[in-house]
């Protein structure tokens, strides 16, 4: 299912804007009713890519998690296509880190936007790749800091440490004699004591203590994150709902 918006300016640039949620869809399609482009808005990929021939793209904002092709797939098809391989291509997500960055760069996107964000930035980043004379922004992915350090943290936190891998205890060794007693007498065990573990140096406490804290602050922005996510969406969806009734 798509809707499309065609405004009455000649020639305007054909902008997919390609998001699972109706009330983004339908954000988008007010905040670029005043600017001079068409704006064809999708619920799903394969409905956007069915529709490139016949009204080809002169960008594509997608979004990255979606229900069939997530957004990398479909900026990888649009950047080998032969005749689509120059369209710019915006892809939005909820988490922007490493891992995110190096899958848009991989995929050749041209722009990388974290959500939420407010209409009028995702507006000028459509006209500064349309139009990358009259704008003096380079185009570039963001990098994500945080994404860096939370990387970090969780690879330094899970690492193995052989200061504190537990030591194997000895397998004991038969005692070999040249004659072996006619009738051995039974022989009392003795117990296997296993030698004590080596002690966590003060340093190596620290290093846990202090990654630990790091993973715990990385946790409560993740979860600030969301709560703004969440109340984004309840303010498009009252802002939204204020637009229809004053139209």
């Amino acid at each position: 299912m798509s809707e499309t918006q065609t405004l009455t300016a000649p020639r305007a640039p054909m902008v997919y804007f390609i998001d699972d949620s109706a009330t983004m869809r339908e954000v988008i399609k007010i905040a670029f009713r005043k600017e001079n482009l068409q704006v064809v808005a999708c619920a799903d990929a394969f409905s956007a890519l069915e529709q490139f021939e016949d009204s080809p793209p002169d960008i594509v904002i997608t979004d990255v998690i979606m229900p069939d092709r997530d957004g990398y797939e479909v900026c990888e098809f649009i950047k080998r296509h032969e005749r689509f391989n120059r369209t710019p291509v915006i892809l939005m997500s909820g988490v922007v880190n490493k891992s995110v960055a190096e899958k848009a760069m991989a995929v050749k996107a041209d722009e990388l936007i974290r959500k939420p964000f407010q209409p009028q930035e995702l507006i000028a980043r459509v006209k500064n790749l349309l139009n990358p004379k009259s704008s003096g922004a380079p185009r570039a992915a963001e990098s994500g800091a945080a994404g860096r350090d939370s990387a970090q943290v969780l690879s330094g936190l899970f690492a193995a440490n052989p200061a504190l891998a537990a030591p194997r205890a000895p397998a004991p060794q038969a005692s070999s004699g040249v004659f072996a007693p006619a009738a051995p007498r039974p022989t009392p065990q003795r117990p296997v004591v296993p030698p004590p573990a080596p002690a966590v140096s003060s340093v190596e406490l620290q290093r846990l203590r202090a990654e630990v804290n790091r993973l715990e602050l990385l946790v409560k922005k993740l979860r600030a994150e969301l709560h703004a996510s969440q109340e984004y969406c309840d303010a498009l969806e009252s802002q939204l709902k204020t637009m229809q009734e004053t139209s």
